[in-house]
């Protein structure tokens, strides 16, 4: 269950997403310039996120993408649910195609409590608590300075 960089940049979108005003829509460039990720790769990221409806998309001048009225309840399970697919928890650690009780891997029996807490922590942590940890100054969102996110320079 090792995350693609899809998935760690949506992760990392949404929080960033979930720090700002609510409603109002941030465009894509400045959401790759503050994360420091690649513009392109992740336009189409948040477009498969708002096509999974974790994220609102407005065309135009004023357009971009913003979190859905509900979306400080997301999940992050939700968010790789729709990066990684339904099935990435049932994933082999080692890349088996089979992997059971019936054709266990080496790994199987002490990577399945493990998987279990990680699937438990993903359910329950929420882009409301990583916001916040975020804001408060503690943890940060991508390997750039927090002086590049003006908006949280008060808060810290």
């Amino acid at each position: 269950m090792i995350l693609s960089r899809t998935s760690q940049y949506a992760v990392q979108a949404m929080i960033y997403m979930a720090t700002q005003e609510p409603g109002q829509p941030i465009l894509n460039k400045d959401v790759a310039a503050r994360l420091n990720v690649p513009a392109p790769y992740l336009a189409k990221i948040l477009q498969s996120l708002a096509k999974g409806n974790l994220l609102e998309s407005f065309r135009g001048r004023l357009g971009g993408f913003c979190l859905r009225p509900e979306g400080l309840r997301t999940s992050l399970m939700d968010i790789l649910v729709l990066t990684e697919g339904p099935t990435f928890t049932k994933n082999c650690l080692l890349g088996l195609k089979q992997c059971s009780k019936e054709t266990a891997c080496p790994l199987h029996f002490r990577w399945v409590p493990v998987k279990e807490r990680i699937i438990e922590l993903l359910n329950e942590t929420t882009l409301d608590k990583l916001s916040e940890a975020v804001k408060s100054g503690k943890y940060r969102l991508a390997d750039v300075p927090l002086r590049l996110f003006p908006e949280l320079d008060a808060v810290a």
